[in-house]
């Protein structure tokens, strides 16, 4: 004879809610699971792209902090060698300049030519540009080097009618005109290329716009501005890498 209990009642069979509601809270424990490795893993990407578009800036601004500091080394050591050998030119205070006086060339008022006495002294500074520009791949951090020539303020109508802007320019190539022909194959100027493979050198001129002295009072004011700069300009990021930097920092 069998014995029946009536308080035996399976739990799942009194409570057939439970079975569902527990499957419930699995899946939404799965979907808790799922949603924080899917967030870490696009934070950890958020975080990659962040890195990288700061390297990126960072290395245009790397560059930039070398090609200054190449440029600064060029100008000083031109400079000292020069007065080692009793040259005496000065270095901008924004060292970007190198300046060569008048009474080092020897230009007259309303003279380009460089004077037969003064070309070795010329020469000798060319020789010196080449020594220190040349070392190290140091050019590929430069895009130009202008050769400047400048006058006073007194009028001068020759030159075609070009007046002072004409005068300044020729004696920019008057001097590089001297170091291209003159200067041994070595020390060659004219073969020197910028990173992009154009010229390094090239040739410009200010007529009396850009005074060393302003109110020319003196001779010597006159002689003063009258003269030879050496500027040197650095490269600097192209517009397609300066957009390719921006781009990869506004990316979202």
């Amino acid at each position: 004879m069998r014995v029946f209990k009536s308080g035996q009642v399976n739990v799942d069979e009194e409570n057939p809610y439970w079975m569902s509601f527990s499957d419930i809270l699995s899946g939404l424990l799965i979907l808790f699971v799922l949603a924080s490795v899917v967030l870490m893993v696009e934070l950890m990407e958020a975080k990659q792209e962040l890195e990288n578009k700061q390297e990126a800036f960072t290395e245009e601004l790397e560059m930039l902090h070398k090609a200054e500091g190449v440029r600064k080394t060029i100008l000083h050591e031109a400079a000292e060698l020069l007065r080692q050998r009793g040259i005496q030119v000065t270095v901008s205070e924004n060292e970007t300049v190198l300046s060569i006086p008048n009474d080092i060339l020897g230009f007259d008022s309303a003279a380009f030519n460089i004077g037969p006495q003064f070309e070795n002294t010329a020469l000798e500074i060319g020789e010196v540009l080449s020594q220190v520009i040349n070392q190290d791949d140091r050019e590929q951090y430069l895009d130009t080097i202008f050769i400047e020539g400048h006058t006073d303020s007194k009028n001068f109508n020759g030159m075609m009618g070009k007046g002072n802007w004409g005068l300044s320019t020729f004696r920019a190539i008057s001097l590089w005109e001297l170091w291209r022909d003159s200067l041994p194959d070595d020390l060659k100027l004219d073969s020197v290329k910028n990173r992009d493979g154009n010229p390094l050198f090239s040739v410009s001129g200010y007529a009396a716009t850009r005074r060393a002295v302003e109110s020319e009072v003196t001779e010597q004011d006159y002689r003063t501005n009258r003269r030879i700069d050496i500027r040197f300009t650095i490269r600097r990021p192209s517009i397609a890498e300066y957009e390719s930097v921006r781009n990869r920092l506004e990316m979202p």
